[in-house]
C-alpha cells in the first residue's frame, strides 16, 4: 500500500465518513498510478535516448584490435594518431574467461595483450592504422618484443569483419613481397572471438607514468621512431 494512503487510514477523522474515507483512498490511487505510469514512461524515455546515442557513436566511429608486445607501448602510440578517438588495453585471442594481468602474463590463458581503439573514419583509415601498427613494432619476432616475451606479447591483428581481414592480409603480403623486413612477417590475422579490458592501472599508462624507467627506456624511443615515421605525414593532415 503506498505511503499516502497508508498516513491517511492511521489518521481516522471522526468527521471523514466511510465514504469520503474511499472517495480519498481512490483519489489516492489514481494519482499513484499516474505518478507510476509517468515514471515508467520517463525511464524509457531515458533508455531509448541512451540507445540512440550509442547507436549514433557505433555508426560514426569504427574499432580495431591489435597486438603489438606491452600494450603500454601500443596505446601510447595510437592516443597521438589523429582520428583515434579512444583507447583501450585488453585482453584477446585466448581461453580464458575474464583473465587478470597476472593470469595473461603466465601465457597460460592464450591471450595476448591488445588495445581496442575506436576511430573515426572520416579522418584515419584502418589501413593507415595498420601501417602504424606493423611500423612501430618488430612483426617478425614471434611472441617477443625486445626483452618482453611470451605468447602474451605476439604480434596479433584480430579482425572485426571480411574488409578488415582483407586489408590485413594483402597489407602483410605486400610488405613480405616488397622487403621492408629483413625477416618473414610472423604477425597472427584472426577473428576477433573475445575481449576483455585490462585492469584499470593499465588504462592511459604512459601519459600517467612517463617518468618510470620503462617508460623512458622502452616506450619512449617508440614514441621518437613513431613521430619520425608518420609526424610530418599527420601534421600535413
Amino acid at each position: 500500500m503506498p505511503r499516502q494512503i497508508r498516513y491517511l487510514l492511521a489518521m481516522n477523522k471522526p468527521y471523514c465518513t466511510m465514504k469520503q474515507h474511499l472517495i480519498i483512498i481512490a483519489s489516492m490511487l489514481m494519482f499513484t498510478i499516474s505518478c507510476e505510469a509517468q515514471t515508467k514512461k520517463k525511464k524509457t524515455e531515458n533508455s531509448q535516448s541512451n540507445l540512440k546515442e550509442t547507436t549514433m557513436d557505433s555508426l560514426q566511429n569504427e574499432e580495431a584490435i591489435f597486438g603489438a608486445g606491452c600494450f603500454w607501448c601500443v596505446e601510447a602510440i595510437f592516443q597521438r594518431v589523429p582520428g583515434v578517438v579512444k583507447i583501450e588495453s585488453g585482453y584477446s585471442g585466448g581461453t580464458t574467461e575474464n583473465p587478470t594481468y597476472k593470469e595473461v602474463c603466465t601465457g597460460a590463458t592464450g591471450h595476448a595483450e591488445v588495445i581496442k581503439l575506436s576511430y573515426d573514419a572520416k579522418q584515419v583509415s584502418y589501413e593507415t592504422l595498420l601501417s602504424v601498427f606493423w611500423q612501430t613494432h618488430d612483426p617478425t619476432t614471434l611472441n617477443r618484443q625486445g626483452g618482453d616475451e611470451g605468447t602474451q606479447y605476439r604480434s596479433a591483428v584480430f579482425y572485426k569483419n571480411e574488409a578488415q581481414k582483407e586489408s590485413a592480409e594483402r597489407l602483410k603480403a605486400e610488405l613480405d613481397k616488397s622487403g621492408a623486413f629483413k625477416n618473414p612477417i610472423v604477425t597472427e590475422i584472426s577473428p576477433l572471438t573475445n575481449y576483455y579490458p585490462a585492469e584499470d592501472y593499465h588504462q592511459n599508462y604512459y601519459n600517467q607514468n612517463s617518468e618510470q624507467s620503462y617508460c623512458q627506456f622502452v616506450i619512449a624511443p617508440k614514441l621518437e621512431k613513431f613521430e619520425k615515421v608518420f609526424g610530418e605525414q599527420f601534421r600535413k593532415k
